[in-house]
């Protein structure tokens, strides 16, 4: 196996999972050379000019070992945990201390330290530890993935939660692929910027259930819950606090209009419109 100062100048966290191996693909079919950060090599996947490198978040000595010779890094937020934080800032770190020039980062739509969504918060230190480490970095702030939308509704086809009327901007997380592959392909214009990524509506889940019914065959409604009988409907899971909160602050930050607002970005970013809904709904799996 190569050293890693002489593998490629590109590195992608992420490949194994769905943004990251959305991202990857693209950069690979526009023959891009790319260093794939994995937890597993087994699971990276098989692209021409891609190499595969072991590198866990939250492990700041391996992680510096495998960013040797970095340039340019998109660094996927890591799965969600209770530690999740702690794994971003010794990753962050690590990347400073290896030299690595240019973060582009996914964070979330509002990200702030008061925000609604637990996980917002987070991605507001994160964004906060890369501009401390003067790195130069670009910030995809992404709205709720359309793509999870499917998944709320439980197997009765109720998605229940405490988002009143509150709307979202939904993004379809092949958008954020694809505004990614921009940013990556020309990352000098796009230093210190941070965009918002989102969808072409705004929805009430009310709204997007109708669509779901529409668009699946499968009758979906919404019903909306209080806050307490949100924490109620989900204590059977045997979940921790922290993503108990982090489940029912999605729906709060709906209700709370942290999530609404549209976003020129995406079309601004790659010359195409957002996908809607509706779309997402008759495209094929990627």
């Amino acid at each position: 196996m190569a050293a890693p100062a002489d593998l490629p100048e590109l590195a992608v966290t992420g490949s194994t999972g769905g943004l990251g191996g959305m991202l990857s693909r693209q950069l690979a079919t526009s023959g891009f050379a790319q260093r794939l950060l994995v937890r597993d090599p087994a699971r990276a996947p098989e692209l021409a000019g891609a190499s595969a490198v072991v590198c866990p978040y939250g492990d700041g000595a391996a992680s510096r070992q495998a960013l040797d010779g970095v340039k340019l890094l998109f660094m996927v937020s890591a799965a969600e945990a209770e530690d999740r934080l702690q794994q971003h800032y010794a990753f962050v770190d690590a990347a400073a201390d290896a030299g690595v020039q240019h973060v582009v980062y996914t964070s979330f739509y509002g990200a702030a330290p008061d925000a609604t969504f637990t996980l917002a918060r987070d991605h507001y230190a994160t964004e906060e530890r890369i501009k401390a480490s003067g790195m130069d970095f670009t910030f995809l702030r992404d709205n709720f993935y359309l793509d999870f939308l499917p998944l709320m509704a439980g197997e009765d086809g109720v998605i229940r939660g405490p988002a009143g009327d509150g709307v979202f901007s939904g993004v379809a997380r092949e958008d954020v692929a694809r505004s990614a592959h921009a940013v990556l392909r020309d990352p000098a214009i796009h230093k210190g910027m941070t965009y918002n990524l989102t969808g072409p509506e705004e929805l009430t889940m009310a709204q997007a259930a109708r669509v779901l019914s529409d668009g699946t065959g499968r009758t979906v409604s919404y019903h909306p819950e209080t806050v307490e009988e949100a924490y109620a409907s989900r204590a059977s899971y045997g979940a921790p606090q922290w993503q108990l909160d982090a489940w029912v602050s999605t729906y709060t930050a709906m209700a709370a209009g942290e999530m609404a607002g549209l976003s020129p970005d995406v079309h601004g970013l790659t010359g195409q419109d957002p996908i809607s809904l509706a779309e997402f709904l008759t495209r094929p799996v990627l």
